[in-house]
């Protein structure tokens, strides 16, 4: 039973993550200052790899004020612009391995965000010299790479981070502790599930090529992926975006670049669609309170996809994990959908204004779910009031024995269904560390700082990478599972599918010539 197994103080997630705060406080774990971490109150010289978008609003959040800015690297100049005139005083680059190379000694930790297809290259060299690595989710495009991040860290001993800022949310933690309490019983399947991506997948062609601009370097943004031309598009593919979207599908306007700045996250050989973008963030609560790993994995299945592109990934699609016995829980299935709509799962016998919470009433953990800008279930784009389907108010459901929890955004609300049982429910006693930051909105600022913390000598971070190598390791089977019909049975071992060989290209990618990585 659940209940018997935590009356083992530490498990899984060991020590770090379990039990009060070290009696010297943050910034008081002898091992780590051992290793040459810096004093809380010194400053780190910080550096980024990605300038521009989401890495550059994680540099922002990790300096927050108090850190060095000292160099920066993008190979798209345009948009690293905004990082570049914050941080004037920031050597700038296109090309991160001549900022490491050339400042390497002078820089503590990396913020690292690249397209997926590049982040285990850049982190890796970071790591190999000694740098702590915050990393932009999901931590890795192919589960072959999340290993060898997990295997590095503890390899060079360093302070690690995933940018799945939901981790450091108290509600994250709370819906473990409901869990672990037996409040729901044993849970054999959990339903998880976004919307439609926001950007545009489905095409079937590529267009001619076009000048690349001359802010970008084409060939370094490239990096490990197999050399392609440049394009922005063309006509017919502005119409495919413009008919998408009439269609009420998202994908940004018919300006939007072919493969830049986004849409990248939409091709196979770049990104892992919604899996990694928001499967990173919604099943987070599953990975921690059900304590999934790869280990206990024991197949992947597409079970529903719409369509199979040539290059991109399909629009709408069903996952299925499942998971063998954990200690003290039994075998679970993990649902996860990309699904146009309302909510692919309901509670058998409920309605969703049954399920959903009663407005003020119940424990209310953390701020008001919304205040990080996110419309649960809407894949990050927020449609039109008008045009918005009553949904549960949930993104993430687990089936208990003994009755539902749900999650919601990217695990910054939780509650039980249906809505009167949270209404009369009272919150069990604290058992997981809280993140020290302020557990408010997306919680992107505390998760930084968190890293932050860690490369200074305090408590490995919330979702460092012994922790997030794993979660990212499972959850990108399911962008392999894509190319396949029928289920896939996972080796833990040998981390290959053995009854598809042809898969596993999309298990451990091939890295253009000169681009190869390894401990």
């Amino acid at each position: 039973m659940v209940e018997n197994r935590l009356s083992r103080r530490h498990f899984f997630y060991g020590a770090l993550l379990a039990g009060p705060i070290p009696r010297g406080g943050f910034g008081s774990v002898p091992s780590l200052k051992a290793a040459g971490y810096k004093s809380p109150n010194e400053k780190l010289n910080l550096a980024a790899i990605g300038a521009g978008g989401q890495p550059g609003a994680d540099l922002r959040a990790a300096q927050a004020g108090i850190e060095n800015v000292v160099a920066l690297a993008d190979v798209d100049w345009e948009r690293g612009a905004p990082s570049f005139k914050r941080f004037p005083q920031a050597t700038r680059y296109r090309d991160y391995r001549r900022m490491l190379d050339r400042q390497a000694k002078e820089i503590d930790a990396l913020i690292v965000g690249p397209p997926d297809h590049m982040h285990a290259t850049a982190a890796l060299h970071c790591m190999q010299l000694g740098k702590h690595v915050y990393l932009e989710k999901p931590l890795t495009r192919t589960a072959w790479e999340a290993r060898l991040l997990t295997q590095a860290a503890a390899k060079y001993n360093v302070a690690t981070q995933m940018g799945n800022q939901g981790y450091s949310h108290d509600a994250t933690r709370v819906a473990a502790e409901i869990f672990w309490s037996g409040e729901i019983g044993e849970v054999r399947e959990v339903h998880a599930w976004t919307g439609l991506a926001s950007w545009p997948q489905g095409m079937t062609k590529v267009p001619a090529p076009t000048p690349i601009p001359d802010t970008l370097d084409w060939d370094l943004w490239l990096g490990g992926a197999e050399a392609r031309p440049f394009t922005t598009g063309d006509e017919e593919y502005r119409q495919f975006v413009t008919k998408r979207a009439a269609r009420g599908r998202p994908g940004g306007t018919p300006d939007f670049g072919f493969y830049l700045p986004f849409n990248w996250r939409g091709f196979y050989d770049f990104g892992s669609s919604l899996i990694g973008d928001w499967g990173i963030h919604i099943l987070g609560p599953a990975n921690w309170a059900l304590q999934l790993h790869p280990k206990y994995l024991i197949s992947v299945e597409c079970v529903k996809k719409d369509t199979l592109p040539p290059f991109t990934f399909p629009d709408e699609l069903t996952i299925r994990y499942d998971f063998g016995p954990r200690p003290g829980m039994p075998p679970v299935s993990v649902y996860w959908y990309h699904h146009a709509g309302g909510d692919p799962y309901t509670p058998p016998g409920m309605t969703v204004e049954e399920a959903r919470k009663i407005p003020g009433e119940g424990p209310q953990v953390g701020p008001v779910r919304g205040q990080g800008g996110f419309v649960p279930g809407s894949g990050g784009a927020r449609p039109a009031a008008a045009s918005r389907p009553v949904r549960l108010g949930y993104n993430s459901i687990f089936v208990g024995s003994k009755g539902y929890l749900g999650t919601s955004g990217r695990g910054e609300d939780v509650g039980l269904l249906p809505g009167k049982r949270w209404a009369e429910y009272k919150l069990p006693d604290p058992y997981l560390t809280r993140s020290p930051g302020a557990s408010t909105g997306s919680n992107h600022a505390a998760h930084c700082r968190d890293f932050i913390r860690a490369c200074k000598g305090g408590e490995p971070a919330c979702s460092n990478f012994s922790i997030a190598g794993p979660f990212t390791e499972w959850l990108v089977l399911g962008a392999a599972a894509v190319h396949a019909d029928g289920k896939l049975m996972w080796n833990n071992d040998k981390c290959e599918f053995t009854n598809h060989r042809e898969v596993n290209k999309w298990v451990k990618p091939v890295f253009r010539k000169g681009w190869e990585i390894a401990l």
